[in-house]
């Protein structure tokens, strides 16, 4: 915990020296106070969803309810991750987030509680993007490139990953994102239909195409992961100049959310 405090801090005074705003703005939420929101209850204050949606062939066919998607989700074994995983983690937010945050794989602290995000990396992404006025409880969705956990946190295989994004473009089409952040090479490179690394990818804009006829382009961005930031502190200053972008994309589209 003080790790992650200390790199909380460091990142509060990179952005609040960028914005030239006093700390204390950026201050809150606490981690704590972040790592405290259950699931069930935000679910049934129609806050956050898990999953609004059941995943299927059809993409006219969805749940009436987030607990019927999870069932359905839950069922999948279209590939060797669901031999050992605890739980699915389909995702958690909003409908119609304004940011769809999309990391690499669930990790042991979400295979166990099956929500996205809930371990160090997740509390630090939670802080990130609350220093531009996001959250997972009023404007955004955060999920995965996979459902389940790779065993032993490695980093999902390419048929693995194959196997799984059927389920992600689904949620993207139903949830209709007005941007998509990537977090990290894994998610970037698929997004991106790209081979090179995150740090050619990030930086700048590129569009994804949901593939539905009629539709817009998706504004699509790609950053460091959080657990990446963590393990490296020169980051942190790149990091904070993506969500700058991130944000001024967002206010460039008249969505100007301020800060919380």
């Amino acid at each position: 915990m003080q790790e992650i405090e200390k790199t909380l801090a460091d990142f509060i005074n990179i952005c609040a020296a960028s914005l030239g705003i006093a700390e204390e703005m950026l201050a809150e939420p606490t981690v704590e106070g972040v790592a405290a929101v259950e699931s069930t209850a935000a679910m049934e204050s129609g806050a956050v969803l898990p999953l609004a949606y059941l995943i299927a062939e059809d993409a006219e066919v969805y749940a009436d309810t987030a607990h019927s998607a999870i069932s359905a989700i839950s069922a999948c074994t279209a590939c060797r991750l669901c031999e050992t995983r605890t739980l699915v983690v389909p995702g958690e937010g909003v409908e119609n987030p304004l940011v769809m945050i999309i990391g690499e794989g669930p990790g042991a602290d979400e295979d166990r509680t099956g929500r996205p995000f809930v371990g160090r990396a997740g509390q630090l992404l939670d802080k990130m993007i609350a220093s531009i006025g996001l959250s997972r409880e009023k404007n955004c969705f955060i999920a995965n490139v996979v459902k389940c956990r790779p065993p032993g946190n490695r980093n999902p295989s390419q048929d693995e990953i194959d196997a799984c994004f059927p389920y992600l473009q689904k949620q993207i089409v139903m949830l209709q994102p007005k941007i998509i952040l990537c977090a990290g090479k894994i998610s970037a490179q698929r997004l991106f239909d790209s081979s090179l690394g995150i740090n050619a990818i990030r930086g700048s804009f590129s569009e994804y195409d949901t593939g539905i006829d009629g539709s817009a382009a998706i504004p699509l961005l790609a950053t460091y992961h959080p657990s990446a930031v963590l393990r490296d502190e020169s980051l942190k200053r790149p990091a904070w100049e993506d969500l700058k972008l991130l944000r001024s994309k967002l206010e460039e589209m008249g969505l100007d959310i301020g800060l919380l």
